[in-house]
């Protein structure tokens, strides 16, 4: 199969990894490879570009099942097997009973049209449903450009002059959900519309913008907003790890922390430990009452592996005068 990607080697996880697992080995690698982390890295860029296709799909179990019988269907020598295997289903794996891995000989092609499926099981769209084939390269690996999916809400052929709603689906990174602003997406009758979009914009929201629909009709916009490799909404609040050199834990001080109005010094409590949750308040998502979340800091200790001399110096003469005996008491209660 032509430019097949195995998005459970890319995300390093098994093919029976949960949910969980998915979001955890995500975020981990999203941290490594993120273009800020490797400035002017070609290949890190090209890495944090498949680890996030690959998130899209397998953190979603309908777009999963589906990716899960097509890779079943093809094997990796790009050949197809006489008659597909389908899993066992799971409660939180269904299959897609309706998808036919046969008529796809590009793995690209399979890809766009999964990702244009509707996620939400709940909802898929009717057999009728049309994408915009103009939309084919916004789901290209590499080509960041909003997702959308556009379908009509009235396909009565006999009331093609009568005004129809339509819904279209729209993603947007976090940060630009946050803030708003312009947003250009092109319908399925070829009309191209800049969208004002209001701040703070939340996963499911919709937007209605009259008259915008098909012959006067209007359109509603569904809202999705990206996963971070960095945030995590949590509700009004703002969840972030943020890593510690040894040193500044013992020590504390100011030490700069991302945010969504970007960087800011947030004081560490002397002695701070790995997994303590420091707040910033007034840091989180906006709740639409004029006030805002906080942004939960959880503290990572890091300890180096791969010390300087000097380093490795400082560290053996600490070891020689520091009074913290963390053992004294496991022993002391053996010899007793």
């Amino acid at each position: 199969m032509q430019n097949f990607r195995d998005y459970y080697r890319i995300l390093d996880v098994e093919t029976n990894a949960s949910g969980v697992d998915v979001k955890q080995s995500f975020r981990r690698l999203a941290r490594r490879y993120h273009p800020d982390m490797n400035p002017g890295d070609k290949v890190a860029e090209d890495r944090f570009k498949e680890i996030n296709e690959a998130y899209e799909v397998l953190s979603d179990p309908y777009r999963r099942s589906q990716y899960d019988n097509f890779s079943r269907y093809w094997d990796s020598n790009g050949q197809k097997r006489k008659s597909p295997r389908k899993a066992p289903p799971k409660r939180d794996r269904p299959v897609a009973e309706e998808f036919d891995p046969k008529s796809y000989k590009d793995f690209d092609r399979f890809v766009e049209d999964l990702i244009n499926r509707s996620p939400d099981i709940s909802e898929r769209p009717p057999a009728s449903a049309r994408v915009d084939p103009r939309a084919k390269d916004a789901f290209r690996p590499g080509v960041k450009k909003t997702e959308y999916t556009v379908r009509e809400t009235d396909n009565n052929a006999t009331k093609k002059e009568r005004p129809r709603n339509i819904e279209a689906k729209l993603t947007l990174p976090l940060e630009k959900a946050y803030s708003g602003g312009k947003e250009r997406i092109r319908l399925e009758d070829g009309r191209s519309l800049e969208v004002e979009m209001p701040p703070a914009i939340v996963n499911g929201q919709k937007i209605r913008l009259r008259g915008q629909g098909m012959n006067g009709g209007d359109l509603y916009l569904k809202m999705t907003v990206e996963p971070h490799a960095v945030f995590e909404v949590q509700g009004a609040d703002i969840f972030c790890q943020v890593p510690l050199t040894p040193s500044e834990a013992i020590l504390g001080g100011l030490v700069e922390v991302p945010t969504l109005d970007g960087l800011v010094k947030m004081n560490v409590p002397a002695g701070v430990r790995s997994g303590k949750r420091l707040r910033l308040a007034n840091k989180g998502y906006p709740r639409g009452n004029s006030s805002r979340g906080d942004q939960l800091v959880e503290i990572q200790v890091i300890v180096p592996t791969d010390l300087s001399p000097q380093e490795k110096e400082l560290y053996e003469k600490l070891r020689q005068v520091e009074v913290c005996k963390p053992r004294q008491t496991m022993i002391e209660s053996l010899s007793s």
